[in-house]
Formats: C-alpha cells, sequence, structure tokens
C-alpha cells in the first residue's frame, strides 16, 4: 500500500533555491555582482575579503551554468572577461534585501532583542546561549 503524502513537505523550488544560493561565497558573489556588476574576476575576488580564487572560479562556473550570472569575452588586446547578473539573477534583488533585512536583525548582535549590530564573536556567543537554552526542560539554562 502506498505510503500517503504529507501536507508539510518542503517545496522543491525552495529547496533548490535555497541549496544554489546558500553554497558558500555564493551570497557574497552575487551581492558584489547586484551592487557593483559587471566585473572582472580579480574585482569580484578583491570584493570579497576571504575568497580564494579556486572557490570563485568554481561559484562562477556554478553561477554561469544555472543561469544567474553571463561571462562575456571582451576582444583585446588584451582579451578581458566580465561577468555580470543575468535577469534571473537581478530578480534575486528582493529576496537579498528580505535575507538582508531579516539578517540584520535576527543574526547582527543582541539575540535576545532580535535586533541590533554586534561583532560576529558576539553572535556566535549569544547562538551559542540561545541553543543551549532551547535544549534544556522547561526552558532553565542547561548547565
Amino acid at each position: 500500500m502506498a505510503e500517503p503524502e504529507s501536507d508539510c513537505s518542503c517545496c522543491p523550488h525552495l529547496h533548490e533555491a535555497v541549496e544554489l544560493i546558500g553554497r558558500r561565497w555564493t551570497g557574497a558573489i552575487i551581492e558584489v555582482l547586484r551592487h557593483d556588476g559587471p566585473l572582472r574576476f580579480s574585482e569580484i575576488v578583491n570584493g570579497i575579503p576571504g575568497l580564494s580564487d579556486r572557490l570563485c572560479s568554481e561559484r562562477m562556473k556554478e553561477l554561469e551554468a544555472r543561469g544567474v550570472v553571463q561571462r562575456t569575452v571582451l576582444p583585446g588586446p588584451p582579451v578581458r572577461v566580465e561577468y555580470d547578473l543575468t535577469p534571473m539573477g537581478r530578480a534575486l534583488g528582493p529576496s537579498l534585501n528580505a535575507l538582508q533585512a531579516w539578517a540584520q536583525e535576527w543574526l547582527g548582535g543582541d539575540r535576545s532583542a532580535g535586533s541590533g549590530a554586534g561583532s560576529g564573536a558576539d553572535a556566535d556567543a549569544a547562538h551559542a546561549g540561545a541553543s543551549a537554552a532551547d535544549r534544556a526542560p522547561n526552558g532553565a539554562a542547561a548547565g
């Protein structure tokens, strides 16, 4: 007998979008191109502290293959390559704005207040505290 379908399943399109955009460095690459594009490869790497050439190349190929980014070869000499968002990539703008607002409110500082700016270490410490409290029975702080 077949299993009944659950009404609580995750939308496969949402899951695919989160997996694509949520990959390490992908959101930052899209954000840099959204505000500063079109850009050459080195300009993208320089615009994102900590991003290696190898990972940038890998992400750019993925985004190009998915139709989020377009690669344009400009005639030379020297030959130049620029990257820019496609209409599909630009359509992410409102969603990224909403995600940024959410992140600033919930991840940017004092989590108990739900808003505010703070360092990553503060946010990590607040998250660790919240996680321990969430696991403790009856809302008591975990020891």
